[in-house]
């Protein structure tokens, strides 16, 4: 069981249309003090399902470090400034973390 003053730390990915805008994303959230770190990755290339068919794009990814307090106002920051429709924002559990 956890401490009261321990907080559950995630790592929060995300992708972005450009690098642009993933340093966008990136400023604000740790600017706002949502994340204590985002780390943006080189371009990649996705691919996935959209309205009925096989799409492919080059995508930046972002990793986020943050703990799960958090995730709510970080997802709404995100999506308020993010050019899609629907922005991939997926938060995984730290199961060790280094001190």
């Amino acid at each position: 069981m956890k401490s009261s003053d321990e907080v559950e730390a995630i790592v929060v990915l995300m992708t972005a249309g450009s690098r642009e805008e993933a340093a966008r994303i990136a400023e604000l959230l740790v600017g706002a003090r949502l994340a204590a770190c985002v780390q943006i990755m080189p371009e990649m290339e996705s691919v996935y399902w959209w309205e009925g068919r096989i799409e492919r794009a080059p995508e930046i990814l972002l990793l986020a470090k943050t703990t799960r307090d958090k995730f709510a106002e970080l997802e709404q920051n995100v999506r308020a400034i993010h050019s899609y429709d629907t922005p991939e924002i997926v938060a995984l559990p730290v199961a060790a973390l280094s001190t």
